[in-house]
């Protein structure tokens, strides 16, 4: 191992600004041959800045093991039952827990007197739980105005809490409080002495204790101070009463179950503890019998405690998929918010509730709205463009009280549904950016991703999340900077500060590369959305597409990152010439360049105005030879027709495919229509054409079929050149011309304007690098031509194809 520290000259970025920048990091002396691991800088070479030590931390799960054995004594036992010991963060499943007893096993007998001869070791490194809920930023008493406190003030911003966050709505009608926890809630504190009093009634009657009572003890210990929990959750006794819980299940009635539930989130029983299994099970067995509000509560719960509770949550939506007619707005309200948090439902059960929606859809205020959109989001379930239209009007009417969070969460399900609600991204647009500034970077990236998806070039938007970004570019993920590029880019857009922006998100990029080693999609999405900007960070590229790391985006990444590699790699070809970088291997180019072509080729082929146009353009030029359909920059992911002109401006029979063969056979071209003389041009363009029929004009010009020889054959435009070119043509010592004629689709602009998106307006790019001229067949101006008669429509090609050729 050498220690190299990688300074970014001037020369080190394709179209970038340089970056005084320095990243120190430990690569392998063998470059080619370096991977992810070479990007992860040490304790000691690392910078000393606080902002960014936090993301280059690298933290491995924390391991333990389950055993299943015979016999164990009686500290064991407790050990398996001490609910302190196994305790995680919420939500959160150690990777390299693989339990040797499976759960299902564990709930069949856990209840019998060999369940508690089983034991759970755990390592002695685990964190107890009261560390592992830590808030995420701690205020600590500063002077107002000092710089201590304003970097408070930003860091408050960035400050999320993505578990009650999402609950807001909850608060705003009496009726949740049917069916939902509320950790708030007021409860008489237990003092430690009747702590210990109810402990050692469990030590001293644990044989004789009733379900009912066990059911009490568990409510009110649930009370202690929270300073006291820890301690409790340790305790001997109460492990005991813990497995005489477990051991009594069925004898416990609903309500007392789910006491017991609000006792282990009030305690903060960690969520992988095996007795929640049991739980589980039980409530599974009580669904029928269970009403709509205890369900939800249970649900709810089940939230609160960290667990997903698969086997309850399906028994629980096949419930609802018979009862859902029943459902109130607040307990419809509360299914989406479950649905969601949970990821999974059925989609018959979601087109359901869409109908509810719209039920209640005058009656819902803009939290609950936003809540639906998040729900509706988080499991995949699309929404019909007349609800979101609705639901767009209601946040379009009072905008301004509507909260930044419901915001966010509207445009995440306008973004996924793809409706152009034109009112409500106008006022969104007003609305904006005054609250970007205080609106944490992940919810900027969020309104920023949302704007690209739709399109939308909102100047006033963009500009105000360029101008916020920089300062606070250390609180982005991998994944924001990713998002941030990608949108900037694809809406072709260069803020005022672009350079401060893009070097900043550079910079980034190069601090979290432990980061993008474990999402490489990320990267890959960073440099194409700084490609679209003209922008090659040769370093990053060198990385991105060296065989150790596209060996790694083809193993870790849940994606396939074959178009996106080979996206780069052409792109990196035609604009980087001086690059001596690491390249894709040609059999990926290959790969990636057939199922460009495959995807492309469907897509044109499959739209009447596109044939219509390569059949016509073909009749304009004399024969298919003429013309050739295929993807001239295949890593641009869309289809052109070629044509090329010699230095007399005619065609040239460049496709060998439509061309005769070499057994010397004339070449007989059908019928390709009428002769387009000077005359017939003038009155095409001057407005005056006859509305004849195509059989009549072609029985009048009495054009015969044209035969041409494979060698130097005329060409069949009937029209004069120096007519067309207004003077003497080129020399004959010119150049031929290429023109890439390209039908383009609304998609590839910005929403309600003709500039063009990011990967569009690179290929055009490129396009001109390599000596193409575009000829652009507008769908402004070739869709309305499509109702036309033939001859405007072959005039219109003439026109351009010749026009593009000067």
């Amino acid at each position: 191992m050498a220690l190299v520290k990688c300074r970014r000259f001037p020369g080190s970025l394709c179209g970038a600004p340089p970056s005084p920048a320095v990243v120190r990091l430990h690569i392998n002396q063998q470059l080619p041959g370096r991977t992810c691991e070479d990007w992860a800088p040490t304790a000691g070479t690392t910078s000393t800045d606080t902002r960014t030590a936090a993301p280059l931390t690298s933290l491995k799960p924390l391991g333990h093991r389950a055993l299943c054995g015979p016999a164990y004594s009686a500290a064991q036992r407790v050990a398996y039952w001490n609910v302190g010991s196994c305790a995680w963060p919420r939500g959160q499943t150690p990777r390299g827990h693989r339990s040797l007893c499976h759960p299902a096993n564990r709930v069949e007998s856990i209840g019998s007197t060999s369940s508690s001869r089983r034991v759970l070791t755990t390592s002695s490194a685990l964190l107890g739980l009261e560390s592992s809920r830590a808030p995420a930023f701690k205020a600590s008493p500063l002077k107002p105005g000092s710089p201590r406190a304003l970097k408070a003030d930003e860091e408050d911003v960035e400050v999320f809490d993505s578990f009650e966050e999402p609950r807001v709505f909850l608060r705003l009608r009496p009726e949740y409080q049917l069916h939902s926890y509320n950790k708030s809630e007021p409860q008489q504190p237990l003092s430690v002495s009747d702590s210990d009093l109810i402990l050692h009634k469990v030590r001293v009657h644990r044989d004789s204790l009733q379900p009912r009572t066990i059911a009490d003890h568990l409510c009110r210990l649930s009370a202690v101070p929270a300073e006291q929990r820890p301690v409790l959750r340790s305790s001997a006794s109460f492990a005991v009463l813990c497995q005489l819980s477990v051991k009594n299940i069925q004898l416990l009635d609903v309500p007392d179950l789910i006491g017991i539930m609000k006792a282990f989130v009030s305690l903060g029983i960690p969520h992988s503890h095996p007795m929640l299994d049991v739980y589980e099970t039980r409530f599974c067995h009580e669904v029928w019998d269970m009403s709509v509000d205890q369900l939800l509560l249970v649900a709810d719960l089940w939230r609160y405690l960290g667990r997903r509770a698969p086997r309850f949550l399906k028994l629980f939506f096949s419930y609802l998929n018979l009862r859902w007619k029943d459902l109130s707005l607040s307990q419809l309200i509360h299914l989406v918010y479950i649905i969601g948090e949970s990821r999974q439902a059925p989609p018959d059960l979601m087109q359901k509730l869409e109908s509810l929606v719209l039920k209640y859809i005058d009656l819902i205020n803009l939290e609950e709205a936003g809540a639906i959109c998040l729900g509706f989001f988080k499991s995949s379930s699309t929404l019909s463009e007349f609800v979101m239209r609705k639901i767009g009007d209601l946040a379009c009417a009072d905008m301004q009280h509507l909260s930044s969070y419901a915001l966010v969460n509207i445009l995440k399900m306008f973004r996924f549904t793809h409706v152009d609600h034109v009112s409500f991204m106008k006022r969104f647009g007003q609305v904006a950016p005054q609250r970007i500034p205080s609106l944490g970077v992940q919810g900027v990236m969020h309104l920023t991703l949302a704007c690209s998806a739709l399109r939308v070039l909102d100047e006033g938007v963009l500009n105000a999340v360029a101008a916020s970004l920089p300062p606070r570019v250390a609180h982005c993920r991998s994944k924001d900077v990713a998002k941030f590029l990608w949108s900037f880019g694809t809406l072709n857009y260069k803020p005022p500060n672009a350079e401060e922006l893009y070097s900043s998100l550079i910079n980034e990029i190069h601090r979290k590369m432990p980061e993008f080693s474990q999402y490489p999609e990320h990267l890959l999405t960073c440099l194409l959305g700084l490609a679209f900007a003209e922008t090659f960070p040769a370093q990053l590229i060198d990385f991105a597409l060296s065989p150790g790391f596209v060996r790694l985006a083809q193993e870790r990444s849940q994606f396939e990152l074959t178009k996106e590699l080979y996206t780069l790699d052409g792109s990196v070809g035609v604009e980087c010439p001086g690059y001596r970088g690491s390249r894709l291997s040609s059999h990926l180019q290959q790969e990636g360049a057939a199922r460009l072509w495959n995807l492309a080729r469907k897509d044109m082929t499959s739209k009447p105005e596109f044939l219509e146009a390569l059949f016509l353009l073909e009749a304009v030029l004399g024969g298919p030879q003429y013309v050739k359909h295929h993807m001239i920059l295949p890593h641009t992911r869309s289809s052109d027709l070629e044509v090329q002109l010699d230095a007399n401006m005619k065609p040239l029979p460049f496709n060998r495919e439509a061309t005769p063969t070499e057994d010397g056979a004339a070449f007989k071209l059908k019928h390709v229509g009428v002769s387009l003389t000077d005359d017939l041009m003038n009155q095409l363009l001057r407005g005056k054409s006859g509305r004849r029929c195509y059989e009549e004009t072609e029985s009048e010009a009495g054009q015969q079929p044209v035969e041409l020889e494979r060698e130097g054959a005329a060409r069949p435009l009937g029209t004069s050149l120096h007519s067309v070119t207004g003077g003497s043509g080129p020399t004959e010592a010119a150049a031929h011309v290429k023109l890439a004629v390209q039908l383009t689709n609304r998609n590839q602009y910005c929403y309600g304007s003709r500039h063009l998106l990011g990967l569009h307006h690179m290929k055009r790019r490129q396009l001109g690098r390599l000596g193409y001229r575009v000829v652009e067949l507008s769908p402004w101006e070739w869709l309305p031509l499509l109702t036309r008669t033939r001859l405007e429509k072959l005039a219109f090609l003439h026109e351009k194809v010749f026009t593009a050729a000067l």
